[in-house]
């Protein structure tokens, strides 16, 4: 695949620090001569994610993502190569080249998301119709007003089977771009619409684009909700609905509900922070992009055991990263459309306003549980309580021991006892089980490898220190001349020696920039890891040469035949190479 030059890219970097760009996602302190921070990527409330100014590069000790600038946009805003390097590029002030590079990908998703904008266009135009009504008499009789129908973008299927198919391909779409954007299906027939005889809610991303549908049945029929599977625009784990508005409510809060109509209905009462989570189960990547947009989450789940259920999973996940929690107490009704129907806006509001924070609510949970009119109810409540207490600020906990203590007729010292000497037994286990893990999934991770290939730990290891020192001391080339490099395991080790040795050959750039169109995120990762960690070495020529010969002793001891497998002249040739 042709690929953006050499002069781009180093303009680009030059143009780009990727202390700034990580910096508008991830809050970042400077430890030394690099910036820690909580991953984006994975959940964590202790900073194993690192940035280094003088490479221009990241990487999590955690969850092994790693890269440069253009890694860190194309995995953080879930973009293909080029588009990531556009967005950079933009970002920069610079053209992109007018020819040169492949684009396909980059096209094909500007293709789907033209698609669902002409989609969404038309369900909603075919709603307000006059052959459309009983769709939007569905949403009046939700009591939605004609102005959030519009502000939302919501429409109607018709109840037919190639009613938008036929409209697409009057727009100059073809069907196969159709069937990739989701929004027609093939059956054997033929082609036809996908969404039919529904309401439609049109998924819009942070940055305007229209990336998917949910559809709802009119009546009780199954299934009563279908949406758009994963596409190259769109995955329900990543995405949530309603932030493309909520991110410019002023507020440094989101409001998050259990669906779609909720958070309608909360907009349309002033409530204009409120999202929802897109699929059915909250995910690790929706909470990570909560996190971007807000300080503070306040979880509005259903009152009814499914809701409480899909309450605690969400504490649980937001309790692993860096963000408040608040949980109000609700009641009027099953969920918050219900609620403001019954009770007014106002009601809701100071229900919202009372929310519990989540020691509160966690506290308030466990006192339920122990009679506290005997004294070992007492004891074992305060017991639980302090295990609450221990992920509290200093200042949460100064105020409920104080409580606690008063509530429970205890000296406030012996819990504050208690607390810190469950905090210390916590933080000695917990410091070791982080580095044991660390530890343990490297080794995992190497072991894993080693099995798959085929191939020694020790070789691998051998290999990664060989590209290591390749990319930081490149004169190290010239000793590889003669390598073999099928000794190499085939796949990422491979490629990546041949990649640094042909760019090298060539005098060509090492930048970290210069590999992203080669590797993917996961293989990005590992080789900032690998470049990382060869900074320094006090004979890099000596080091490379013995891990050339471990590589080629390594791979000598694989391929050699056993004795059994031997014909007559290659036994006699191996008996006398052991006696010479």
């Amino acid at each position: 695949m042709p690929s953006l030059s050499d002069s781009f890219l180093q303009e680009l970097k030059l143009k780009t620090d990727v202390v700034d760009v990580v910096s508008s996602y991830v809050s970042l302190k400077k430890r030394g001569n690099t910036y820690v921070g909580l991953c984006p990527f994975h959940n964590e409330k202790t900073p194993s994610f690192t940035v280094y100014e003088n490479t221009q590069s990241f990487y999590c000790f955690g969850c092994g993502a790693g890269g440069d600038s253009v890694s860190f946009m194309r995995k953080i805003e879930n973009l293909d190569y080029i588009d990531a390097v556009k967005l950079l590029a933009q970002r920069a002030g610079m053209q992109m080249p007018d020819d040169g590079y492949d684009d396909s990908i980059s096209k094909k998703r500007r293709t789907i998301l033209q698609i669902n904008r002409e989609t969404a266009k038309f369900y909603h135009a075919y709603m307000m119709s006059e052959q459309g009504k009983i769709g939007l008499q569905y949403y009046l009789d939700r009591g939605l007003s004609i102005k959030t129908i519009r502000h939302f973008g919501l429409g109607y299927a018709p109840n037919q089977w190639d009613a938008l198919l036929k409209h697409l391909k009057s727009k100059g779409f073809n069907v196969t771009d159709m069937a990739v954007a989701g929004v027609v299906r093939k059956g054997e027939k033929g082609y036809y619409d996908y969404f039919r005889n529904r309401v439609m809610t049109p998924i819009i991303d942070v940055r305007g684009n229209f990336i998917a549908f949910g559809g709802r049945v009119l009546d009780d029929s199954k299934p009563k909700y279908i949406n758009t599977s994963d596409t190259l625009v769109y995955k329900k784990t990543n995405e949530v609905f309603g932030l493309n508005y909520a991110k410019d409510s002023g507020k440094d809060s989101l409001i998050l509900c259990e669906g779609y109509m909720d958070v309608i209905a909360m907009h349309q009462a002033g409530f204009t922070n409120a999202v929802a989570g897109c699929g059915t189960a909250l995910t690790n990547e929706q909470v990570r992009l909560i996190s971007r947009y807000a300080k503070e989450v306040i979880l509005v789940y259903d009152n009814d055991e499914a809701g409480q259920k899909a309450l605690n999973k969400a504490i649980s996940l937001f309790d692993q990263i860096d963000i408040g929690i608040s949980i109000p107490t609700l009641s009027g009704g099953k969920d918050p459309d219900e609620i403001i129907k019954n009770l007014g806006r106002a009601r809701f509001e100071d229900m919202l306003d009372g929310a519990s924070n989540e020691v509160e609510f966690a506290i308030m949970k466990l006192r339920k549980n122990f009679n506290l009119q005997t004294t070992q109810g007492k004891s074992q409540f305060a017991g639980e309580a302090v295990k609450v207490l221990a992920n509290a600020t200093p200042i949460e906990q100064d105020l409920y021991l104080s409580r606690l203590a008063d509530e429970l007729g205890i000296e406030k010292r012996a819990i504050q006892a208690q607390l810190s000497e469950y905090v210390r037994r916590r933080s000695n286990g917990r410091k070791k089980r982080e580095f044991s893990k660390i530890i343990d999934d490297d080794l995992r991770k190497i072991r894993k490898e080693s099995f798959d290939a085929d191939t020694s730990t020790v070789s691998l290891k051998a290999q990664e220190r060989v590209i290591g020192l390749l990319m930081t001391y490149p004169d190290c080339y010239l000793l590889c001349n003669d390598f073999n490099v099928d000794e190499f395991t085939p796949g990422f080790y491979k490629k990546a020696f041949q990649t640094v040795k042909e760019r090298i050959e060539d005098n060509l750039s090492l930048d970290l920039i210069m590999f992203n169109e080669v590797f993917t995120d996961e293989e990005m990762g590992k080789f900032t890891q690998i470049v990382s960690s060869s900074q320094n070495s006090s004979n890099p020529k000596k080091e490379f040469t013995d891990c050339l010969n471990i590589i080629n002793r390594e791979y000598t001891k694989q391929n050699s035949k056993s004795t059994s497998e031997m014909n007559d002249d290659d036994f006699r040739n191996f008996f006398n190479k052991k006696n010479t």
